[in-house]
C-alpha cells in the first residue's frame, strides 16, 4: 500500500457493488443465460396453446450470442444509454421478438416479462461472508454510498439499510468513469472529494475518475500492482482489508483517529 502525508479525515466512503463486495461473474453467467432460457421455454408454450406449434424455437432464430450482439449494437447507436442496462437488453429483446413474429404489443409484453425474469435473477447475489458486519461498523463512523454500473438495485438487497445514498449510474446516463455519479454522491453524502474515499475493482471506473476530483480510492485488486501507485491509491486484495487501512489513514489524518475496530 502507498503511505500518505497528514489528510484531512475521512468522513465518507463510496462503495462500488459487483466486483467489489460479491463475485459477480456467476451471477451473470446464471443470469444471463438463466433469463433467456426462461423466455425461450415461456414463448413456445404460449404459441403452441395458439396453434403456432409449428414456429421455431426463438433460441433457435435467434441464439444467445444474437442477442448480446444486437445489445451492444443499440450501445453503439445510442451512446448516452450505453450504461442504462436494463433499457438495452428489453429493446433488444422487443426487436428480436419482433423480428420473430410476435405482433408489437405481445413483442413489448414477452421482453417486460424476460427482463422480470432477469431482474430476479440478477439480485440473487450472495455478499462475502464479511461484508454484512463491515458495513455495519463502518455505517457508525463513516457516510456511507454506493455507486454502481450495474443494474443490481440496492434497495432490493439487505444491504440496502447500510446504504441511504444509492447511485445507479446507468439510470444518470453518464456511466463510471464519467464524475456525474460520483458528484451526485458526493452531494447527497455532504461531503466534499478530499474526506471521501472510494473503494472499487476498477482502475478505469473506479479509481481514475475518484482520484481525478480528489478523492481517496481503495483499489480491489487480486494481484498487487508491479509498480508504486499514485498518492491516494491505496491497493486491497480483499474488501475485508479495508478496515486496516482506515486505521492507518487515521494515524496520517490532521485529527486525532477516530476508526477502530
Amino acid at each position: 500500500m502507498s503511505t500518505m502525508p497528514a489528510a484531512p479525515r475521512l468522513d465518507a466512503l463510496t462503495f462500488d457493488l459487483d466486483d467489489t463486495l460479491w463475485d459477480n461473474h456467476q451471477v451473470m453467467v446464471d443470469t444471463e443465460s438463466g433469463h433467456y432460457a426462461w423466455l425461450d421455454a415461456a414463448l413456445a408454450r404460449w404459441l403452441c396453446e395458439r396453434g403456432r406449434s409449428t414456429m421455431p424455437r426463438f433460441s433457435e432464430r435467434f441464439p444467445l450470442p444474437a442477442y448480446v450482439a444486437r445489445r451492444q449494437a443499440l450501445a453503439e447507436a445510442h451512446p448516452l444509454r450505453r450504461g442504462d442496462f436494463t433499457w438495452l437488453r428489453t429493446q433488444a429483446l422487443r426487436a428480436l421478438l419482433t423480428e420473430f413474429g410476435l405482433a408489437d404489443e405481445d413483442a413489448e409484453r414477452w421482453a417486460d416479462a424476460a427482463m422480470q425474469r432477469f431482474l430476479t435473477l440478477r439480485h440473487q447475489i450472495t455478499p462475502y461472508p464479511e461484508v454484512g458486519d463491515l458495513l455495519a461498523r463502518l455505517g457508525r463512523r463513516y457516510r456511507l454510498a454506493s455507486i454502481t454500473n450495474g443494474n443490481v438495485d440496492v434497495r432490493r438487497l439487505p444491504l440496502a439499510a447500510h446504504f441511504p445514498v444509492a447511485i445507479a449510474a446507468g439510470e444518470l446516463l453518464a456511466p463510471k468513469p464519467h464524475p456525474r455519479p460520483f458528484l451526485t454522491a458526493l452531494a447527497r453524502l455532504g461531503t466534499p472529494p478530499a474526506r471521501t474515499l472510494h473503494v472499487g475493482d476498477s482502475w478505469r471506473d473506479d479509481v481514475e475518475p475518484a482520484r481525478r476530483l480528489g478523492m481517496q480510492t481503495a483499489w480491489i485488486a487480486a494481484e498487487a500492482p508491479p509498480h508504486p501507485l499514485p498518492s491516494g491509491v491505496h491497493h486491497l486484495t480483499h474488501v475485508r482489508e479495508l478496515p486496516t487501512l482506515l486505521t492507518r489513514l487515521d494515524r496520517h489524518t490532521s485529527t486525532s483517529p477516530l476508526w477502530r475496530l
